[in-house]
């Protein structure tokens, strides 16, 4: 769950206060922080109460307590906060304070989501199309990576790659797969550069290049992404000698 974050209010002295809390919570003085949102939050400023229901949520400053979290975190949400409502959705998508609740981690990540927040629309994509938690809903998924995506979200872009190479809800298009795992890989993202390092092993929408395949699944294994061991060694069986030696000296 993120860590808290300050809105500006109508006034400038609630703006201020909430600046000086983020300022204390930044510093991990979570007490501190508490001490001037809690006022805030019973206000009625929804950010505040956002802050403070994933301060119960996450055990910062104060012991995790699950109802708590949930109050606040719906005032937040219900009151139309998009941080407050990306915090419930979070909530219940962990499943670990309250009972897992796909669909309503869905409902909320999406009412944030058309509030323009890049984490929800990520998130609300991933839950439509990989998490199996939902049915999945291929048009939808693709509609907010792209929002996600052109928000500068790396894994949305991956994401968006992964659709065009399986054909799920558009046409198989292996350049647009490639172009978009192209973007993802430069923003350092694991899984976008194994998916661009196995499309230039394999040809599939970009040229085939022994050394950039190498260079970009070598990159992603050092990032962790699972999806780059099943192509290493055909990747280093492709190259001569002083190929994967140029590959390695890359820099990552």
């Amino acid at each position: 769950m993120p860590v808290p974050e300050p809105i500006a209010r109508n006034t400038d002295t609630a703006a201020q206060q909430m600046t000086l809390a983020h300022t204390a919570a930044e510093q991990g003085d979570y007490a501190r922080a508490l001490a001037i949102w809690g006022p805030l939050a019973h206000a009625g400023v929804a950010r505040a109460q956002s802050n403070v229901g994933a301060c119960f949520a996450n055990g910062l400053g104060v012991a995790a307590d699950a109802p708590l979290a949930l109050r606040w975190l719906t005032l937040a949400a219900e009151a139309g906060d998009a941080v407050g409502q990306r915090n419930l959705a979070t909530l219940y998508f962990k499943g670990e304070l309250v009972e897992l609740d796909a669909a309503a981690a869905a409902r909320w990540f999406r009412a944030a989501s058309e509030q323009g927040d890049a984490e929800s629309q990520d998130m609300l994509s991933w839950l439509l199309v990989e998490a199996e938690l939902l049915p999945p809903d291929y048009g939808e998924a693709r509609r907010w990576a792209l929002a996600a995506a052109e928000q500068g979200v790396a894994t949305a872009m991956t994401r968006l790659g992964m659709l065009y190479h399986n054909a799920l809800g558009v046409a198989r298009d292996p350049a647009a797969a490639a172009q978009w795992w192209r973007k993802a890989a430069a923003l350092g993202d694991a899984d976008g550069q194994a998916m661009l390092g196995a499309a230039h092993h394999l040809g599939a929408g970009v040229e085939r290049d022994a050394v950039a395949a190498l260079t970009w699944l070598l990159r992603a294994q050092h990032g962790g992404s699972k999806l780059a061991a099943p192509f290493l060694p055909a990747a280093r069986a492709a190259c001569t000698p002083e190929q994967r030696r140029e590959a390695e000296r890359r820099p990552a």
